[in-house]
């Protein structure tokens, strides 16, 4: 075997798949390396694949005082001692996370554990890194020593190009990075949140498995392949394996009996399984044939889900009676926490139906709980009454029954006061977090018209959007600015080049009627005294009218988000 051998226990990696044809990468170029990447050029050769990481990874751009293997040499003595590599404690921020064998020898097992150690050592400031064991086991494969191990891990971590994330190290980062991923299941994979939310009573609690899927459940050649991109292209492609993997599982058992008690377990054991039912380069097809899936998207989501946490003071993976807790208000926590039974009360909806709608609202917001602002019952039939006690408010919920029993409603992300921006013209607004929903006849949702057909966000001009605030530049710095005095600032309708100004139409209102959707889809239509409303067809959605084409309102409601 090659110099790289040295942790590998290779009675059991399967060599088959491994060829010694002699190989080298002499490309530099991103496009390239990717292709090569996503294509496994480098994946079944060891020695390769050990030469393309370790030039990856030096090309990584570090703080100016990156701990190197001579550091490595001088600490690892000092910091281990005498004591027995096998029995080493982990610290505490891997969060009880086990170091994966990954087919290690013994020397290897107890190499990842001193690695581990060492690293704690140099980096104080790293509060929460589950990920940390599986990174170390895994660089172990293509080192040729532990210092060399050591070097890369350090590396890794010490990045700091603001546009290259890449192993979350603190809680905050952590759990942001599961609500995050929750929203994106919501809107790539509602199949499989549909089904999350019916057998979970906390979905999140399951999203937040999300990178334990990929480090730790996922099998050896399955991780290395996602890594192997994963050091071209960062962060995003972790969601895309995940997103792939929760499709896959949802496709193999829908329908099927939970096989334990959990779908958390349900879940881990079919990844540790994958190997049965989906290869390592269908799974990368998979991941990479979900559309409309941009870094600056994930960036934008990501920072609006930090910002949401930091405000409800949700920061730190606290600890109390001697076990890990988490903070009191967790995120998501359970729909049932969100939507108490005894303090919530609507004239169109159940606590349960509400609790269906809160499952498919985003993440950051599902912190809040539903506060009714104006019901027809009680305010009366005033669009201007219905504008004075909604504006304020961002995200709103509209809910309508009407008198044939038919229940609709609209996620509405922007604040109705925006609708002046266009002064006395009817100008449209919103942002592609919302959506619209029927309840009665039966349970359906529809997305926006660019989360469902991304092939409309074609290259070409900027639209004219005259409601939508002036374009930016969406470099880093912008990006950073914009985030954060916008809730909803990822989708906005400026972010696309859409073919024409009607496509970015959501939601917009005048003193004379109220227009929620639009574009070429679905539109719902309510006159200005709130009795009468229409539906319009629209691609916006789907073919299929949330109510009849014209209805009588029998009550309208708009609830808001109380924290």
């Amino acid at each position: 075997m090659d110099e790289y051998s040295r942790f590998v226990d290779w009675d059991k990696m399967d060599v088959t798949v491994q060829s010694q044809d002699a190989k080298e990468l002499t490309c530099t170029e991103f496009q390239e390396l990717k292709q090569l990447a996503r294509q496994g050029y480098w994946a079944k050769n060891h020695l390769l694949r050990a030469k393309v990481y370790h030039k990856l990874i030096s090309n990584i751009p570090c703080r100016t005082v990156t701990p190197d293997a001579n550091v490595y040499r001088d600490i690892v003595v000092k910091i281990v001692g005498k004591r027995s590599s096998s029995s080493l404690p982990l610290p505490e921020f891997v969060d009880n996370s086990l170091v994966p064998t990954y087919c290690l020898n013994a020397e290897g097992i107890g190499a990842a554990r001193k690695i581990i150690l060492c690293v704690a050592n140099q980096f104080p400031d790293i509060s929460f890194c589950p990920a940390l064991p599986s990174v170390v086991a895994l660089l172990l494969h293509y080192s040729k020593d532990e210092a060399e191990c050591f070097e890369q891990v350090c590396r890794i971590l010490a990045c700091n190009d603001p546009s290259k994330r890449l192993i979350d190290q603190t809680f905050l980062a952590f759990e942001s990075s599961c609500m995050t991923f929750g929203d994106l299941v919501n809107k790539y994979c509602q199949a499989a949140h549909k089904l999350m939310v019916a057998v979970s009573e906390d979905v999140l609690e399951v999203y937040s498995d999300w990178l334990r899927w990929l480090f730790g459940e996922l099998p050896m050649v399955y991780i290395a392949r996602v890594f192997d991109v994963f050091l071209v292209e960062g962060y995003k492609v972790l969601y895309r394996v995940a997103l792939a993997l929760l499709k896959f599982f949802h496709k193999v058992r829908a329908g099927q009996p939970m096989e334990s008690d959990s779908i958390q377990q349900d879940i881990r054991a079919f990844v540790r399984d994958i190997a049965k039912c989906v290869s390592p380069e269908r799974l990368l097809e998979k991941a990479f044939a979900i559309r409309l899936f941009s870094r600056k998207e994930i960036q934008l989501l990501q920072m609006a889900n930090e910002k949401a946490l930091q405000q409800k003071g949700i920061t730190v993976k606290q600890k109390s009676y001697g076990f890990s807790m988490f903070c009191i208000v967790f995120c998501r926590q359970n729909v049932h926490l969100a939507v108490h039974a005894e303090n919530f009360k609507s004239e169109i909806v159940s606590v349960k139906e509400m609790r269906d709608i809160w499952s498919w609202i985003p993440e950051r917001f599902a912190l809040c709980q539903p506060l009714l602002l104006f019901t027809t019952l009680e305010h009366g039939c005033s669009l201007s009454r219905f504008y004075s006690h909604s504006e304020g408010h961002e995200p709103t919920l509209l809910l309508i029954k009407t008198t044939a029993k038919e229940v609709c409603g609209a996620f509405l992300s922007t604040d109705w006061g925006e609708r002046r921006r266009g002064g006395n013209k009817l100008s449209f607004f919103g942002t592609g977090e919302c959506f619209v929903f029927r309840l009665q006849p039966e349970v359906e949702r529809y997305e926006w018209v660019i989360i469902k057909h991304p092939e409309l966000a074609a290259t070409g001009s900027e639209p004219e959007n005259h409601a939508s605030p002036p374009s930016s530049s969406l470099s880093s710095g912008s990006i950073l600015s914009d985030a954060s005095d916008r809730l909803s600032p990822f989708l906005s309708a400026r972010h696309f080049n859409l073919p024409s100004k009607t496509a970015s139409m959501f939601m917009a209102g005048s003193s004379e009627c109220i227009i929620i959707g639009g574009g070429d889809g679905q539109a719902l239509y309510l006159d200005a005294d709130l009795n009468h409303g229409r539906t319009g067809h629209c691609d916006t959605f789907n073919n299929q009218p949330l109510c009849s084409e014209s209805f009588q309102i029998s009550v309208l409601e708009v609830w808001g988000f109380r924290d």
